[in-house]
């Protein structure tokens, strides 16, 4: 029997990434329980070899909240994201008519803003 796709555990999402770091490029995909976890994985396993900092930064919550409701499925999102480090918690968003854009927005906004905190910027 197949033990990939098994009934009885939960699917897992996988998320590919491609970005820049100043002139060197990384690719690289990771595993979540949902898109959004994916995400989150994927870019912190590209970006903390550049700053190892990330590492101390957590996602602590994550909600999406629909802002319209009268367009259905093409409502604009809001993604929500809290993180926090050893010092301080913050919380970014992002909007979108795409879920997984609005929270792709917010996870990089939450990076950037732990970068920004450490006195390092990053541009992606």
């Amino acid at each position: 029997m197949n033990n990939k796709y098994r009934i009885d555990k939960p699917p897992l999402t996988k998320a590919t990434i491609r970005l820049f770091v100043g002139d060197s490029e990384v690719h690289t995909a990771a595993v979540g329980d949902g898109p959004v976890n994916a995400l989150d994985s994927a870019i912190r396993k590209a970006l903390t070899g550049f700053y190892p900092c990330l590492k101390e930064m957590a996602l602590t919550d994550y909600k999406v909240r629909v802002l319209s409701g009268e367009h259905g499925t093409q409502a604009r999102v809001r993604g929500l994201v809290e993180s926090k480090d050893r010092e301080r918690s913050w919380g970014t968003v992002g909007v979108s008519v795409n879920i997984t854009e609005a929270s792709w927005q917010a996870l990089v906004d939450s990076i950037n803003y732990k970068l920004m905190k450490e006195n390092r910027i990053i541009d992606f």
